[in-house]
């Protein structure tokens, strides 16, 4: 590798496409390289930047989006551009991407929802918990959609921080509501809901349920909500306290019980709102005739396989549970790019701890890497992106370090004129903070964080309104 009196002359050149936390981590330890200096290009298909933290994050959890201080001191670093409102693929090839970069880095995420493939899955009323997320937090692609919350009753399907996350967005008061930066289409709608009870299911036990303690913790804490646990659907199976006590166990596991036992305990105040956490049940029909009606579960028991992993089996016992809204939580999805070998069984690019593997030769595609949930599937908190892409970028630099990275075609030619020509509409960094200035602006008068613009027209208005002024 060059010493630092030589790398001036021939920085490394690398593209990362996804701005979203693995996309700026892996841009911060590029950027704080000491023995090679690096120039980093971030793109996104949307003008605005951050990608879950902006449009995944519950909006009414303002402390997980202070990461945002710790991305832009990497947009400020010497060598930083971002290059928003630009979809590889389409705007751009990743070829073209590849021949004017030394590397790059794929950190698109997992934004599409599993499907439970279940009858009457696509009945009106039942919709991926991606969307609602998405709608909620004023995502431009789901600022449109449209969710019925005229019913009594909305189920939950999915034991993770994400169906905490829906259920407790459906029990929030205006009030609550009206100091996050929900996207005001959503708080008009759910503060009209007339939503009275949110179940929310789980296949197994409440000791392998995905929650992470505080999160779990936060249900009780709701102004209008009652948390509701029948204390037979927390008692636990032998297999379940064996789970608890193996070699390894999780504390965040045994925290849960007691968390969810601690509820099965409480008297419910009649408060406006229930939410009901229900275990051991698997959803098998969402019933319905024109729309949802209902959803038909049966009853699991646990059994534990040689290792000891408890595994939900169906008993002959089922119910429905009548209802009127649907929100399936059972995980996110990669999805293709174009040119990108992809796995499809995982829903991730298809890679070897990072190095994208061609999948005819089993060899890795040469200067060529993914990070974050497209490489490893969606797991783990915000923070876990950082040590994924460290490790993404520790194989790229030992790449470099062994001269394997290829020679790019065009590497004297500037990716900024090829953006320029094929999307003049591009968004950079300077302009996405103008768009964030204005956002912020907007909420000051009503104690809120932010007013969110919600599609990309008001985006690039704005962004290209005060530029005009600062001229």
């Amino acid at each position: 590798m060059s010493d630092q009196n030589e790398t001036p002359v021939r920085p490394l050149k690398v593209a990362i496409v996804g701005a979203g936390p693995a996309g700026f981590y892996a841009a911060g330890q590029l950027l704080a390289q000491k023995d090679v200096a690096c120039e980093v290009n971030l793109f996104d298909r949307l003008p605005a930047p951050y990608g879950l933290v902006r449009f995944g994050v519950a909006p009414d959890h303002p402390k997980i989006k202070s990461v945002i201080r710790v991305f832009e001191k990497t947009a400020k670093k010497d060598g930083f551009r971002f290059f928003g409102n630009v979809e590889i693929g389409t705007h751009v090839t990743h070829d073209e991407l590849a021949e004017r970069h030394d590397a790059v880095i794929y950190t698109t995420g997992a934004s599409h929802d599993r499907r439970l493939g279940l009858p009457g899955e696509d009945l009106p009323g039942s919709h991926p918990a991606t969307d609602f997320v998405a709608w909620y937090n004023g995502h431009p692609d789901a600022a449109h959609l449209q969710f019925d919350l005229t019913g009594k009753r909305a189920v939950v399907v999915g034991n993770g921080n994400v169906a905490v996350d829906v259920a407790r967005m459906l029990a929030l008061t205006e009030d609550e509501l009206r100091e996050t930066d929900t996207a005001d289409h959503a708080i008009e709608a759910l503060a009209a809901s007339n939503i009275e009870e949110i179940v929310v299911l789980g296949r197994r036990g409440i000791a392998q349920a995905a929650f992470t303690n505080p999160e779990l913790r936060e249900l009780g804490e709701m102004a209008e909500a009652d948390v509701i646990v029948d204390p037979a659907e927390v008692a636990l199976d032998e297999g379940s306290r064996a789970w608890l006590t193996r070699d390894g166990a999780d504390v965040r596991e045994q925290k849960n019980v007691e968390i969810a036992t601690e509820y099965s305990t409480r008297t419910p105040e009649g408060k406006r709102r229930r939410v009901v956490l229900r275990f051991l049940l698997s959803p098998v029909k969402i019933v319905g005739e024109d729309r949802v009606e209902g959803i038909e579960v049966v009853r699991n028991k646990l059994v534990a396989d040689d290792d000891g992993w408890l595994t939900a089996r169906p008993t002959n016992e089922t119910e429905v549970i009548p209802c009127d809204l649907v929100l399936r939580s059972i995980g996110y999805r990669g999805r293709p790019l174009p040119d990108v070998p992809f796995d499809d069984e995982r829903a991730t690019i298809n890679n070897l701890d990072g190095r994208v593997m061609d999948p005819e030769t089993a060899e890795p595609i040469p200067g060529v890497y993914t990070a974050g949930w497209i490489k490893r599937g969606p797991s783990g908190v915000i923070g876990t992106n950082k040590k994924c892409a460290t490790d993404t970028v520790t194989m790229l630099l030992q790449d470099v370090a062994e001269g394997l990275l290829p020679t790019p075609a065009k590497r004297d030619e500037d990716v900024a004129a090829l953006v320029a020509e094929r999307r003049p509409e591009h968004v950079d960094f300077a302009a996405w903070k103008r768009i964030d200035e204005h956002e912020q602006a907007l909420g000051e008068p009503q104690g809120r964080p932010r007013v969110k613009l919600v599609s990309v027209d008001e985006m690039l208005e704005v962004a290209n309104a005060t530029a005009a002024a600062a001229d």
